[in-house]
């Protein structure tokens, strides 16, 4: 389907030949949701799937809690996945150890760079993040060469450019690969994002990956918004799962690139649905019906006007065909419908009616629908045929 809006309205900063990558976080961040536990073989199964829909990297959990959490990282590791696989660490050398033991080819290490975590969490100084932050990178490179080093900078969003750009040249010296700039409460914007991002990315010459939260509904568009800035990774999990109001959702970033942006991560998204489906049972969660991307809402068409117009073209009103995501077009009936949607309902019975006959029919629907304060099902909408048809003789 061509992107229009990307036809009619040209952006400067089209991102061209960068090459965006992803970083799924649902095993670590999305397991954070508050009452989610997901059991051992689920993990495995997630990181199976993630692996096998295309993700660039799986951030796999936090070794250093040590038992379960520690064997299922190893196992993940030594899947011989296609992607890249990340442990989670805190700025100390018995978590980076213990991550690279286990066999990850990459590892995060977060560190709190905001003064009100450093003074109220940390009880710390400034002075102390930059020493902590060169130790730990360093160690990790002198370790193993190799491996990928993340840095990530807890509440980057409240943290003083000035110091926030020290702290990333100070760990890109020891050899850091990246900075994760986390918007740890989601108060950033996007147009506000875009100017710290593109000055960190500019003034500290790290790659920049996005973790966003969405506190204020704003995740997934300020994670695009610091692609537009210059960071080329984005952290994601299935779902939008995670602390609180949850991160930016993998599915909801993929379709955005591509049809906002005209940007294809190449990624599987027939399969988006179905890896959501079990994501939320193993996380105990249900998919809300008008979920953006996967929701089985968005291609539910009940207004008469829109259901006409999608019935003729598709296009109308429907930005991606439904099977691109792994769903399926519905005419659903009920209070707002129209006689169109009522011929073409009644067809998929077998069921011939004229369009006069549709439009006698549709006040008995819309009544029904009205009393019952809902859609109307298949079969209630055949009593009310029968029941139609038995007054006419």
């Amino acid at each position: 389907m061509e992107n229009q809006l990307a036809k009619n309205f040209p952006l400067e900063s089209k991102l061209g030949a960068v090459r965006v990558k992803i970083d799924d976080t649902t095993l670590r961040d999305g397991e954070q949701t508050a009452g989610v536990v997901f059991a051992n073989r689920e993990k495995i199964r997630i990181a199976r799937l993630l692996d096998e829909i295309g993700v660039d990297q799986i951030e796999a959990g936090i070794a250093a809690m040590g038992g379960d959490e520690r064997d299922t990282i190893e196992e993940i590791a030594h899947l011989g996945l296609k992607a890249s696989v990340l442990g989670w660490n805190r700025a100390n050398t018995t978590d980076i150890a213990t991550s690279i033991d286990c066999g990850v080819d990459a590892i995060a290490i977060s560190l709190a760079t905001s003064d009100i975590h450093i003074q109220t969490k940390l009880m710390k100084d400034r002075a102390w993040v930059l020493d902590t932050i060169r130790e730990s990178v360093a160690f990790a490179k002198a370790e193993k060469p190799d491996l990928y080093v993340s840095v990530n900078a807890e509440d980057a969003s409240r943290t003083e450019i000035g110091f926030l750009i020290e702290y990333a040249k100070a760990a890109k010296a020891e050899g850091a690969d990246r900075i994760r700039f986390c918007d740890t409460i989601g108060l950033m914007e996007p147009f506000r994002t875009y100017e710290v991002v593109k000055h960190l990315r500019e003034e500290s010459g790290l790659e920049v990956e996005m973790h966003t939260h969405n506190d204020f509904g704003m995740a997934v568009a300020n994670a695009i918004a610091g692609v537009h800035a210059g960071a080329n990774w984005v952290n994601v999990t299935v779902g939008g799962l995670g602390e609180r109001a949850g991160n930016a959702a993998l599915e909801e970033v993929a379709m955005a690139l591509k049809y906002i942006e005209g940007f294809d991560l190449d990624m599987d998204t027939a399969r988006f649905r179905e890896v959501a489906e079990y994501v939320m049972k193993a996380a105990g969660r249900q998919i809300p019906v008008w979920k953006s991307v996967i929701g089985t809402n968005m291609f539910a068409h009940e207004s008469g006007i829109h259901a006409d117009g999608v019935i003729k073209n598709p296009s109308t009103y429907e930005v991606f065909a439904p099977a691109e995501v792994g769903l399926e077009r519905q005419i659903v009936i009920g209070k707002h419908s129209g006689s169109r949607s009522l011929e073409l309902k009644f067809n998929e019975y077998g069921i011939e009616v004229t369009k006069a006959e549709a439009t006698e029919l549709l006040p008995r629907v819309r009544t029904m629908a009205i009393e019952l304060k809902r859609s109307l099902f298949d079969k209630e909408l055949i009593y009310i045929y029968n029941d139609w048809k038995a007054e006419k003789k």
